[in-house]
């Protein structure tokens, strides 16, 4: 078979499973993905498909963007800020699973409403993209004030007197 130039996307997983100290069966097993198939991706000889990179990359403990930049699926230029900063969250040893998550979810959302899409630079319009009406975004309910069990806004409190 020949090289579809994804020699790079191998030479990196081979290093990560290496330092993870996996064998490329249990590397395989992990991700459920076939040993030879992981072989063949690790000397460049198969391009995966994205659910496969994130699959991998569960099983590494690493971030699945950061194959997805090396894999040609993602502009490494356009991208790179973003996918630093989801690797960095991605590999924080301080939080659990759940957290990672949210904590990433909190991130797009964020994006989303300075004008940043999944991977669109807010910079190409030149302006903000507009919050879609109902959208609740963290960190909003300090702007809002306080949400009471009955859905309504709290307002100042009023003491008898």
């Amino acid at each position: 078979m020949a090289s579809l130039n994804v020699g790079n996307l191998g030479e990196y997983l081979r290093e990560q499973r290496r330092n993870a100290q996996l064998s490329l069966r249990q590397l395989a097993d992990a991700a459920g993905v076939s040993n030879p198939y992981l072989s063949q991706i690790e000397r460049g000889l198969r391009k995966p498909s994205a659910e496969v990179l994130q699959q991998v990359a569960k099983a590494l403990r690493i971030s699945a963007e950061t194959l997805y930049v090396r894999a040609g699926i993602l502009d490494a230029e356009r991208d790179r800020d973003e996918v630093e900063t989801r690797a960095v969250i991605l590999a924080d040893p301080s939080l659990n699973e759940r957290q990672k998550q949210v904590l990433l979810q909190i991130y797009e959302s964020f994006r989303k409403e300075n004008g940043f899409g999944v991977g669109e630079p807010a910079a190409r319009e030149g302006h903000a993209a507009e919050r879609t009406e109902g959208a609740e975004v963290p960190g909003d309910t300090a702007e809002r004030g306080i949400r009471t069990a009955g859905g309504s806004d709290a307002g100042p409190r009023q003491t008898a007197g």
